[in-house]
């Protein structure tokens, strides 16, 4: 079900709604740089399928969002616009007021990929008490020499020719992303700019406002960050935040994407099974 709410700017942000029909929890899916909400309508269905209703928007500059506030012009896609990244971190807590507003009983659930998980981790810094979990996919510890701020195609390139055989093992989506008018493989640095790049860099606050229960996955070929950085976002965590339950699952031979990668059942199956014990079943 396609919707949309006004960000405090005016600017329209389009959105999906799949809902369960007894759900325990809200999940909120947030996604990353150059792609939209769309890409994830598989896990969404598993989801709902485990009894989690799923929200899912096109952050500014992307997907829906970003045709309408572009006029059409997908050239421009990935691009922000006026407010960058702080606009779009003020959208994601709009969204997850209105995903509480819509839903005041159930416990909410964030899930960022990449990008998404980025400001994940800032909106944790200072609004964990939003949230009753969350999973941070294909992310990184945000310091430099943490996290590749370079072509993250790199060591990938001589697999394949469409520039984004780093995303998953399987060439079907690295296809499937470049046939996507919807999509861009323009770098992060140019579409933000160098100012908001520098933004998303910092660290986990010291004493989050919640102990909240934490799951970070990732590919152990991911070039974002992959298991170094994962298990150094994972420690950070833990001592200077505080929160007690953090798990790290690291996939062997995936890459960026592991909600689409050949092992993706797998994923989706670890995801509910580390948020049903913590999740509990609506009686």
């Amino acid at each position: 079900m396609q919707r949309e709410f006004s960000a405090d700017d005016g600017l329209r942000i389009f959105f999906d709604v799949y809902p369960a029909e007894r759900p325990r929890a809200a999940v909120q899916v947030a996604h990353g740089v150059g792609e939209h909400a769309g890409r994830y309508r598989a896990l969404a269905e598993h989801l709902v399928a485990e009894g989690y209703t799923v929200y899912a928007d096109d952050h500014r500059g992307h997907g829906r969002t970003g045709m309408e506030q572009w006029h059409g012009d997908a050239s421009k896609l990935g691009r922000l616009g006026p407010g960058g990244l702080r606009a779009a971190l003020r959208d994601l807590r709009a969204f997850s007021r209105l995903i509480r507003d819509e839903n005041p009983d159930l416990p909410l659930v964030l899930v960022g990929h990449s990008w998404g998980s980025l400001m994940g981790q800032m909106t944790l810094n200072h609004h964990a008490d939003d949230y009753d979990a969350a999973v941070l996919s294909g992310t990184a510890y945000r310091m430099i020499g943490s996290m590749n701020s370079g072509d993250l195609n790199k060591r990938h390139a001589h697999l394949g020719t469409t520039g984004a055989e780093w995303l998953s093992r399987d060439p079907a989506v690295a296809q499937a992303f470049i046939d996507d008018p919807l999509c861009t493989l323009v770098p992060l640095q140019k579409l933000f700019g160098m100012a908001d790049a520098a933004r998303l860099l910092g660290r986990p606050a010291r004493h989050l406002a919640r102990d909240l229960p934490l799951l970070i996955a990732v590919g152990d070929d991911d070039p974002l960050g992959g298991p170094a950085s994962a298990r150094k976002l994972e420690r950070s965590y833990r001592t200077r935040s505080g929160l007690s339950d953090v798990t790290t699952i690291v996939y062997p031979g995936a890459r960026h994407e592991i909600f689409n990668e050949t092992n993706k059942e797998e994923v989706y199956a670890d995801v509910t099974a580390w948020l049903d014990p913590r999740i509990p079943a609506r009686t």
